[in-house]
């Protein structure tokens, strides 16, 4: 039996571990749903998309249903948990990143905007009364109680 990691980023990492994980988050944070939709969107393999979403689906990311077009044959759609909804905050923030960082030519493929107002929407740090914080003003700290030998985190 495998122990899990101390460290939250290295849990995680077993669920995403993947571009092609990310990738297809990222097409159901857009709304798609369907099989079909995943590979032409992605051009990914059908054996790979179907092993990536069945490993979303046993992570708790997706859940699978099925559903009946007249005619057809019985399918599965899949559809975010709010574990996979939650992910949102860490896709915009890659985001934000590759915008930045890597960014297109022509300008961002996505932009994210506020639901209410229209207004584009940043990824930022806030505490937890809802103050923004500039990121070189956060620091990451050992949790108390935890080593501070950083190998054991793994």
């Amino acid at each position: 039996m495998t122990t899990q990691p101390s460290c939250s980023i290295a849990r995680t990492l077993e669920y995403l571990r993947d571009r092609w994980t990310f990738l297809i988050l990222r097409e159901a944070h857009l709304g798609t749903t369907r099989f079909a939709d995943f590979r032409d969107y992605l051009g990914i393999a059908p054996n790979i998309l179907t092993n990536h979403l069945n490993d979303l689906v046993d992570s708790g990311l997706l859940e699978k249903r099925e559903y009946r077009e007249q005619g057809e044959r019985t399918r599965s759609s899949y559809h975010l948990t709010p574990a996979g909804e939650d992910l949102k905050l860490v896709l915009a923030a890659l985001q934000q990143w590759g915008d930045v960082h890597v960014p297109r030519e022509q300008g961002p493929t996505v932009l994210r905007h506020a639901k209410d107002s229209g207004e584009l929407v940043n990824v930022t740090f806030t505490t937890e009364s809802g103050t923004p914080v500039a990121a070189e003003d956060v620091s990451f700290d050992p949790a108390p109680g935890l080593q501070s030998n950083r190998a054991g985190w793994r």
